[in-house]
């Protein structure tokens, strides 16, 4: 990604973090498999590669309706124009990278404040990222290089735009600021967007709304760092967490996972599990099969939290109750048949649901945390999973079909969300200074 202008982000915001919702999948689920991506290569044939499920969801109304009303109908068309004058890869590598990045800081400025509103939709709304980085992905997809780009080359652009437009290529944590504490905080894609098209996810709003601040905690400033991650269980078998994570889990004073849960409230979960349930994702694939790491020989089934949950879930963080969460799934040692275990995991057991349930937010955990163990962090870095209450619409605009994209009550559940992640993410780090 290309560096990003110089920011000014100290001080408080009642803005938020945001993380898909942990989901239970049904046992019968499908199995699929996933294909890793080729390198670039010149010897492919060009070819203008078919549009995506989430692409196709671009000609509904109501996303066209979101990039409008918060002026991000413009990112795609700039995109193509400047595409128009690349005569080489490198030259399309080089708009690719810039515009993924620029859509990606345009959206954290318009979230915490920065440069024009665009619209009239409010400016912690995650949606417009979420929609103009599939108008820009639709766009390279079906762009006619005219100079024989090849169907690997094309890959290749939209990852990096993927990468730029997430804030996966965006972190910046300072060096060698005395008493400065360095947090990293991701969240997710809106997500069941062909139960609801209007869907909108807490946790991305709070990453964008979180990232590059300062926070003010009872040990001290904390600067938060954020990055959003996709519903799509290919990119995770792909290694994108780790991919992410990685660089940035020894520097860091404390990480964790955000994503939509259970109906008002939130969870700090204590237990991961490797396993995925099933439910489709955002292009309508399901998995069912045991978490695909690297070097599986090693892999545990379980995970967990070191975060400190006990602090924050006796803190008074905001209207929403928190909950420490220790149930998980399992198939206890030597059975056969899955066994909810409110207690945590027994001896022996297989997973088959942790305590974020079988979807993508348990898997984030789990690789997350997984990552954190395999780097020897474990007693070292607190990290884990947290969970947010379900982002809901006002009481009689809950009906897709004839709801609108937003209403007063919906603003203003999410705002309490974003506050309230901000909010948990400072108790964790006072308590976790204060440990240390």
């Amino acid at each position: 990604m290309a560096p990003r202008c110089p920011r000014v982000r100290a001080g408080l915001l009642s803005l938020g973090l945001t993380l898909t919702a942990c989901l239970t999948v049904p046992a019968s689920a499908t199995a699929a498999t996933s294909a890793s991506p080729a390198a670039p290569s010149a010897a492919d044939t060009s070819s203008v590669a078919a549009l995506t499920v989430e692409e196709l969801r671009l000609d509904r109304a109501v996303p066209r309706e979101i990039l409008a009303a918060s002026g991000f109908d413009t990112v795609a068309p700039e995109l193509a124009r400047r595409l128009g004058t690349a005569h080489s890869y490198a030259q399309a590598r080089r708009v690719v990278v810039g515009e993924g990045s620029a859509l990606w800081r345009r959206a954290v400025d318009r979230a915490q404040g920065r440069g024009p509103a665009g619209g009239e939709l409010s400016r912690d709304d995650d949606r417009p990222l979420y929609w103009a980085r599939l108008a820009m992905s639709r766009q390279v997809r079906e762009w006619d290089s005219g100079f024989g780009l090849s169907e690997a080359q094309r890959a290749a652009l939209i990852g990096d735009l993927e990468r730029t437009s997430r804030g996966q290529a965006d972190i910046r944590l300072p060096r060698g600021t005395k008493g400065l504490k360095r947090v990293l905080v991701t969240g997710f894609d809106p997500f069941t967007l062909d139960r609801d098209v209007r869907i909108s996810n807490p946790s991305g709003a709070s990453a964008l709304a979180l990232d590059g601040t300062v926070i003010e905690t009872a040990q001290g400033p904390a600067r938060i760092e954020t990055a959003v991650f996709p519903v799509r269980w290919r990119d995770f078998a792909e290694g994108t967490v780790e991919r992410t994570l990685r660089p940035y889990l020894r520097q860091v004073d404390l990480f964790t996972t955000v994503s939509q849960g259970r109906v008002g409230r939130f969870d700090v979960e204590r237990t991961n599990g490797a396993w995925r349930g099933g439910f489709p994702d955002n292009e309508n694939v399901s998995r069912t099969e045991t978490v695909p790491v690297a070097d599986p020989a090693s892999q545990p089934q379980w995970t967990t939290t070191t975060l400190p949950y006990r602090e924050i879930v006796a803190a008074d963080t905001g209207r929403f109750p928190v909950y420490d969460n220790t149930s998980v799934t399992e198939i206890p040692a030597g059975g056969t048949a899955p066994v909810v275990r409110p207690d945590g995991p027994t001896a022996g057991s297989a997973a088959r649901a942790g305590g974020g349930g079988d979807y993508l937010s348990n898997e984030i955990a789990y690789r997350a945390t997984l990552l954190r163990d395999r780097l020897g962090l474990r007693g070292a870095l607190p990290g884990g999973h947290v969970h947010t209450p379900v982002l809901q619409f006002g009481a009689g605009n809950t009906d897709p079909a004839t709801g609108t994209v937003t209403d007063p009550e919906f603003v203003r559940n999410r705002l309490d969300i974003i506050a309230q992640v901000r909010a948990l993410v400072a108790v964790a780090v006072a308590v976790s200074g204060a440990a240390g």
